[in-house]
């Protein structure tokens, strides 16, 4: 079961007969996996991660830095729902430290996120303070390198 996620997680495309075929297993018994873990929730989606800087585009995303209220019988799971509701937010996670959440936001420009932030997430009962940090560039995402950098820097020698 754990290589089939292993499998997955590395590429969402692959399919039963090619997962089948890598682990020497039967494609019925690889589709019955793969429903098994869907119906209990370990899988929960198929992503493609895109490298937006490659596109016509323009995207911003930001990492905000939480603090948070808990409410009392609920913690930090009602407040942490309300955020992650919000079309913007791409992910939300409980954090240790020095703050307790991390909400990372997509918007088309700085000043988008800033009116989210200003408007939507600040003003909200729980939440004490908030810090936003602009992503400059993703050399690295999701296990994934943006762009390799190929290019030989080493010197010709001529002896």
């Amino acid at each position: 079961m754990e290589e089939i996620l292993e499998i997955l997680e590395s590429n969402a495309r692959a399919t039963a007969e090619e997962i089948a075929l890598m682990l020497d297993k039967s494609v019925e018994e690889v589709k019955a996996t793969i429903k098994k873990l869907e119906e209990e929730n370990v899988i929960v989606g198929y992503n493609t991660l895109i490298n937006w800087e490659n596109s016509t585009r323009e995207n911003v995303t930001a990492l905000i830095e939480v603090k948070v209220t808990p409410q009392r019988g609920q913690g930090f799971e009602k407040v942490a729902e309300r955020i992650y509701r919000y079309p913007q937010v791409k992910s939300c996670y409980l954090m240790s430290g020095g703050f307790d959440l991390t909400v990372i936001i997509e918007g088309k420009s700085m000043k988008d996120v800033a009116l989210f932030v200003a408007e939507k997430l600040a003003p909200l009962e729980s939440v004490l303070s908030t810090a936003t940090h602009f992503v400059l560039k993703k050399y690295k995402d999701d296990g994934v390198v943006f762009e390799e950098n190929n290019k030989d820097d080493r010197e010709v020698l001529i002896l």
